[in-house]
């Protein structure tokens, strides 16, 4: 007998948990050191040029050492017509882009209306989850563009 494929029942949940990415960590402090070295190999006087590369070099430990502190948050794509939620919280115009193997993740909140990022990098979130990721967030982008799509 052949295995049938399950069937999805039209609701797809998906929790994840965000925390900071190593791997942008690393980008970020191979970014000070090389802008250190460009500012150092460039014909910029030297008496300006050393204070320029240990400012670039500090700059990109401090970003990377900020990102690496923000505290880990739980998220809830219920994909059922809900808004999704962040640590409890309904989200508010949530809107999901992807860059290959990247997800980025922008929303309001819902008491100060102020706009929030989250980033999930490749080390942060495997491929099972990704598939999720994209299964409960949906496509809301797929209808808007008629052009592209035969009358």
């Amino acid at each position: 007998m052949r295995n049938l494929p399950r069937w999805s029942n039209g609701s797809v949940n998906c929790r994840l948990e965000w925390r900071p990415s190593r791997l942008l960590q690393a980008s970020l402090i191979l970014l000070g050191v090389l802008a250190a070295t460009s500012v150092l190999t460039s014909e910029m006087p030297r008496l300006f040029a050393w204070p320029a590369a240990i400012a670039a070099l500090a700059h990109g430990v401090w970003r990377a050492r900020t990102e690496g502190r923000r505290h880990p948050q739980a998220f809830w794509f219920p994909g059922n017509g809900r808004p999704p939620t962040v640590d409890g919280r309904p989200m508010v115009d949530a809107r999901l882009h992807w860059r290959g193997p990247l997800a980025f993740l922008r929303w309001r909140d819902q008491a100060g209306g102020r706009w929030r990022r989250a980033a999930w990098w490749p080390d942060t979130l495997p491929a099972a989850q990704r598939r999720e990721l994209r299964l409960a967030a949906g496509d809301r982008d797929a209808g808007r563009h008629r052009r592209d799509r035969a009358p």
